[in-house]
């Protein structure tokens, strides 16, 4: 059942949207200065690939403990605690030395950073109508693109004017001061559909539904996450970018994530609003998700950097199109006494295979160079959208 509408939802919507654009903005501080901390510390691109790889195993293996956690003790008290935990660790990377330092700091920012997303979802469904909940979830998503958009001027801003430790420093401590309007305005809503069923999780997991809802976040968003990590990098090595030029330009392709966050979202709730069911209403948007995301196979034959910035945009935003409606797909099939905790294994699903793509792309991009990196990432949210028509299938409530 849908929760009766809010007009304090925009709001709160509006917290959840800088929460995820600060958690993307402490992440991508690494991304964006990795040419120059790689050149200070001499990491090859394996091991700049070890140093991810950390991140991502903190964020898989805390994905659904943290889940747990927001559906036990709602996002109100969860979201903060999880906020210091992961301001305080992108803080200390500050005084990392060496490589160990950089992965045990970076282990513990993906450990906090993981249950972001589904408070994020949880309140969503608590707040928003069926209707609204994809462009909501656009917009919440979107802080994420625009939290990487900002990032790369910004970061290299402080760099050049305080050194690249104090980058990882400003960040954090925004973090911190985002608690005080979240704690003051922001109460957990339950809804009659939370108050009044009582669902197991594990009868769940035999259900196909799960597993598609669960493929496509483990599918497609490893994509996302390579293009914030490793971009600028792709920029300098591959395109001749300087920093000053990855500064400039490399948040554009976010940006256009971001508009495809809002469009994805928008373009499934107007059809369901003139008339198409749900189920259809979905799967449309999907489909032309995945179409356009195989741009990203063609970036590497681009013959000038403006052509292959202009593809990576086109991709960016097919691929925030997608997460949109993976957020709406979500608050369709499951309830809220489980939707932070599936939100979560999802999320662990997703960083298991972020880990493997990882590593692998530091190997890959070592002996091959970036061209069957770019393929996979073309190629990827395809299969990964094609698990709603064979293992969703009908778009309905499950659990």
């Amino acid at each position: 059942m849908s929760p009766e509408p809010d007009h304090n939802r925009w709001g709160i919507l509006a917290l959840l949207f800088a929460s995820l654009a600060v958690n993307l903005l402490d992440r991508q501080v690494l991304a964006v200065l990795a040419p120059e901390i790689r050149d200070q510390l001499r990491l090859s691109n394996t091991q700049y690939s070890y140093v991810i790889a950390s991140f991502l195993l903190g964020l898989t293996l805390m994905q659904v403990p943290a889940g747990m956690f927001i559906d036990r003790a709602g996002p109100r008290i969860g979201l903060p605690m999880l906020m210091i935990c992961w301001s305080i660790a992108n803080g200390l990377h500050a005084i990392a030395r060496t490589v160990m330092h950089l992965s045990i700091f970076r282990f513990f920012l993906g450990a906090g950073e993981c249950g972001n997303y589904s408070a994020g979802v949880k309140v969503i469904a608590q707040w928003f109508p069926v209707r609204e909940r994809a462009l909501a979830g656009g917009i919440f998503n979107s802080g994420t693109v625009i939290g990487a958009f900002l990032a790369p001027y910004f970061i290299v801003k402080i760099s050049q004017a305080f050194g690249w430790r104090m980058a990882f420093v400003v960040p954090s401590v925004l973090g911190l001061v985002w608690l005080i309007p979240w704690l003051v305005f922001f109460r957990d809503r339950q809804t009659q559909t939370a108050a009044t069923e009582h669902v197991r999780l594990f009868p769940l997991l035999g259900k196909r539904q799960v597993w598609g809802a669960v493929l496509i976040r483990a599918l497609a968003g490893p994509v996302q996450h390579f293009y914030w990590y490793w971009l600028p990098e792709y920029l300098k090595r591959e395109r001749g970018f300087t920093m000053e030029m990855i500064g400039l330009y490399a948040g554009i392709p976010f940006l256009f994530a971001g508009l495809g966050n809002l469009a994805g979202g928008w373009f499934s709730g107007w059809l369901i609003s003139r008339g198409s069911p749900v189920d259809t209403a979905r799967k449309t948007a999907f489909a032309l998700c995945g179409l356009l995301c195989l741009i990203s196979s063609a970036v590497p034959l681009a013959p000038t950097e403006l052509t292959a910035l202009a593809l990576i945009c086109l991709a960016t935003f097919a691929l925030g199109a997608t997460a949109a409606n993976h957020i709406g797909l979500l608050t369709d099939l499951f309830s809220q006494p489980v939707l932070a905790r599936l939100t979560g294994l999802a999320g662990m699903c997703e960083g298991g295979v972020n880990l493997a793509v990882t590593l692998a792309t530091g190997m890959v991009v070592d002996r091959y160079g970036f061209f069957p990196v770019f393929l996979a990432a073309g190629v990827m949210p395809a299969v990964a959208i094609s698990s709603l028509f064979t293992l969703v299938r009908r778009v309905e409530r499950v659990g």
